[in-house]
């Protein structure tokens, strides 16, 4: 296991009521059954929306999500690379809160 998904189980399982999961066989964790946050190609991805979404997506590298590879990118996932992995911990909660409603 890389570190960066280390990094991802830790940070994912400090959220509150977060229990680990599968979204389309990447790992994840959800809150109520509900995805929002999962690890892809050593980045981790947030289901997010309003002005964070927009912050998380503007970030060099940052793109929408696209599980299949075939262009057709999940418009609320953002994919962040490890190289904004100190940013990880702030968006997983974001992400966690705005499932959560």
């Amino acid at each position: 296991m890389s570190n960066e998904e280390l990094e991802f189980r830790t940070i994912g399982a400090a959220q509150a009521g977060a229990e680990p999961g599968q979204l389309f066989g990447k790992p994840c964790y959800k809150v109520n059954g509900k995805a929002f946050v999962c690890f892809f190609q050593q980045a981790m991805v947030f289901k997010l929306s309003g002005p964070v979404h927009q912050q998380a997506l503007a970030l060099d590298g940052a793109q929408l999500f696209d599980p299949s590879g075939k262009g057709r990118p999940m418009k609320e996932w953002v994919q962040v690379p490890a190289d904004y992995r100190a940013q990880w911990p702030q968006l997983a909660a974001a992400a966690r809160q705005y499932v959560g409603q």
